[in-house]
């Protein structure tokens, strides 16, 4: 247990409805070293979130508001603040849902709590790497250009309307145009991570990024997946 004073640990919205799921894990998010606040619906997770928040861990199914939506809102008003969301919605079109909603990662149920607590340390610290000092830093390949300082990035004419962890996915790919990205180096450095687990995380935000960008899967014009490898941001040539 930490001996900091609570003003001084870093604050976590737990918004869980079910005691079983929200008791636990308020125990371990606390034994981490977290200031933890449990509310049990949507209306109070959005009366109570603030821009201080190190990060929300968010249950999709709420019993007032849909989870998705509490996301939604959370992003809009408090962008700069990293989502979790835990679903008992495994599908592919659920996940991406949340994802689209503004959540920055994910857990399905049930979890493990070293798993859950290992990926809120690393949302956690790359929202805190991206409010430090600018970086004077852009890329471009094909026609999409990331602005890394101001946190933007265009598709031609067209600015992209990206969470945080899609525009840190767009901007290493970019960056990279040309030459295969595995996938665990997209852990590494999006998620800061050593995950050698599955990358599903990792295709998810693929497939939102594609959709966004207009691309086709099936003939992509800008990400190219290479089999067993990782992923290729194409280039003019």
């Amino acid at each position: 247990m930490s001996g900091q004073p609570d003003s001084e640990l870093q604050k976590v919205l737990l918004v869980e409805d079910d005691d079983g799921i929200a008791n636990p894990l308020a125990a371990a998010l606390g034994g981490g070293g977290y200031a933890v606040t449990r509310v049990a619906t949507g209306r109070e997770a959005l009366a109570l979130a603030h821009d201080e928040l190190a990060a929300v861990v968010l249950d999709l199914g709420l019993p007032d508001i849909d989870g998705v939506e509490v996301c939604r809102r959370l992003h809009d008003a408090h962008p700069g603040v990293p989502v979790l969301m835990l679903t008992a919605r495994t599908s592919e079109a659920d996940v991406v849902v949340g994802l689209d909603a503004g959540a920055d990662d994910y857990v399905t149920k049930p979890f493990r709590l070293a798993e859950l607590l290992a990926r809120l340390r690393a949302l956690v610290r790359r929202a805190q790497s991206s409010q430090g000092a600018p970086v004077e830093e852009e890329y471009a390949a094909m026609d999409v250009r990331v602005d890394v300082a101001a946190r933007r990035a265009w598709r031609g004419d067209h600015e992209l309307d990206l969470t945080p962890k899609e525009f840190d996915l767009l901007a290493m790919l970019v960056r990279q145009a040309g030459t295969v990205v595995t996938r665990e180096d997209i852990m590494r450095e999006v998620w800061e991570t050593n995950w050698f687990g599955s990358t599903k995380t990792v295709d998810m935000h693929v497939s939102w990024l594609r959709r966004k960008l207009g691309d086709d899967a099936s003939a992509p014009k800008y990400l190219t997946t290479v089999r067993g490898v990782g992923l290729r941001f194409e280039t003019d040539s």
